[in-house]
């Protein structure tokens, strides 16, 4: 692999590059720590270093994977968040979907809604899932609206799902399924 065989996907705004665990594994052996940091986007040596320790102790399974996209903004070139699917059961055909956007005033203008069109679609046609997942705090209602806009549908709470800043929080499970998602279109 070489930088110039990344795959992508462009939206009107964005370039998504796929990041899986090969990437992850070119990334971390053929680049320098200069590279490293630009690839990923970090401000800091200290990011690098929290991401070289997950590379170092596996990120897959003989069962689990995941396949991400980073986020960025194709006027600027600069990275803006990552949206795509972690605890990727390949044998089960299902997958957990997750986004961020790094900073705030990314935030509420659609950039998201605009990834996630295309991150669902992938994750149904290539990645062939037959179930998309997402754990929500209950709290975060811009969260929930994006994952229902999809056609996610709730599925029940999981109390003490999660660990953040040391409280446990509870996750509402969201449910996206292939048959609804191909009946929406």
């Amino acid at each position: 692999m070489a930088e110039n065989d990344f795959e992508y996907i462009f939206t009107e705004r964005l370039q998504l590059r796929k990041v899986t665990p090969e990437v992850l594994n070119f990334v971390f052996t053929a680049l320098n720590n200069h590279e490293q940091m630009a690839f990923f986007g970090f401000q800091s040596p200290e990011e690098l270093e929290i991401e070289n320790k997950k590379f170092l102790k596996g990120i897959c399974t003989h069962n689990k994977s995941f396949c991400y996209f980073q986020l960025i903004d194709r006027e600027l070139q600069n990275i803006i968040g990552w949206c795509g699917f972690h605890t990727w059961y390949l044998d089960h055909f299902r997958a957990e979907i997750g986004y961020g956007l790094s900073s705030d005033e990314f935030k509420n203008n659609g950039i998201m809604s605009e990834a996630m069109e295309e991150i669902i679609r992938f994750g149904f046609s290539e990645m062939k899932l037959n179930r998309i997942e997402a754990f929500i705090s209950p709290q975060n209602i811009p969260s929930i609206k994006l994952a229902r806009r999809f056609g996610f549908k709730s599925e029940g709470c999981l109390k003490n799902h999660y660990l953040s800043k040391g409280v446990f929080e509870d996750s509402e499970v969201f449910g996206l399924l292939k048959s609804e998602y191909d009946q929406k279109k």
